[in-house]
């Protein structure tokens, strides 16, 4: 290790090494019923909002949204219009962010000396379909993890591909739907994966908003703490399909 980054380029090799793959499949796309790469492309200006925190990284949080429930009520806005306002395609499960961890806290806004550009932004705009998420997601996160942002967003990548998605409009409409059916849904889907693993986050009134997928440090599935696991496996859930 070299201050709190692992030598160059070594976070893709482990995340390749991890999930058994030769390459990286180019552009990643979201769990998307349709997706278009925008033409033209600016890189948001992001704000701390709190202190920086430079701390060792023992793992990792691999957040992915169910996008018909983050866009309910945002459809007409104007700053989630490539997400919500169909334009651009419809979109399943989407990419919040990778976020290292540290013990019970996280290290976060560490600070880099490389601009992020369009370039790096661009192949990711399926996969997470805002360019202000995905900067914050470097500036807060990323820069924590690796000196360049075209790394961090590359191993989101190597470990979104390695990913297989159930059908959640499917099983939204299975009857006693509960959290332990998404997490043995996705452990169906994905051999190598325990449901302890899977984090489920719900809102205040029951419907999925996130699963939190668990690291370690070699990117390596492993048991979800009490937070990032989320609802317990019998509580009920409702999942908005959004048609």
């Amino acid at each position: 290790m070299t201050g709190r980054f692992p030598i160059r380029s070594s976070l893709a090799r482990a995340a390749i090494a991890a999930l058994g793959l030769g390459s990286i499949a180019s552009p990643a796309l979201a769990q998307s019923y349709q997706c278009r790469l925008p033409a033209q492309l600016s890189v948001p200006a992001i704000t701390p909002d709190a202190p920086p925190r430079r701390l060792p990284v023992t793992g990792y949080t691999l957040a992915v949204r169910w996008s018909p429930e983050f866009c309910k009520g945002r459809e007409g806005q104007a700053r989630h219009a490539r997400q919500c306002s169909h334009r651009a395609g419809r979109f399943g499960m989407v990419v919040h962010g990778l976020w290292p961890e540290s013990g019970r806290t996280w290290p976060q806004w560490c600070g880099s000396q490389r601009l992020l550009t369009a370039r790096d932004l661009r192949p990711n705009m399926c996969l997470s379909p805002s360019a202000s998420l995905l900067a914050r997601q470097w500036a807060k996160h990323g820069s924590c993890m690796t000196r360049r942002p075209a790394t961090y967003f590359k191993v989101t990548r190597i470990l979104w591909n390695g990913l297989r998605w159930p059908d959640f409009d499917r099983i939204s409409r299975e009857d006693d739907l509960k959290a332990s059916t998404i997490r043995t849904r996705f452990v169906d889907a994905n051999p190598g994966w325990t449901r302890a693993a899977v984090g489920v986050k719900l809102n205040s009134r029951g419907w999925l908003q996130e699963l939190r997928l668990c690291y370690d440090k070699r990117f390596m599935p492993k048991t979800c703490d009490r937070a990032r696991f989320g609802a317990r496996d019998a509580v009920r859930v409702k999942i908005w399909r959004g048609l």
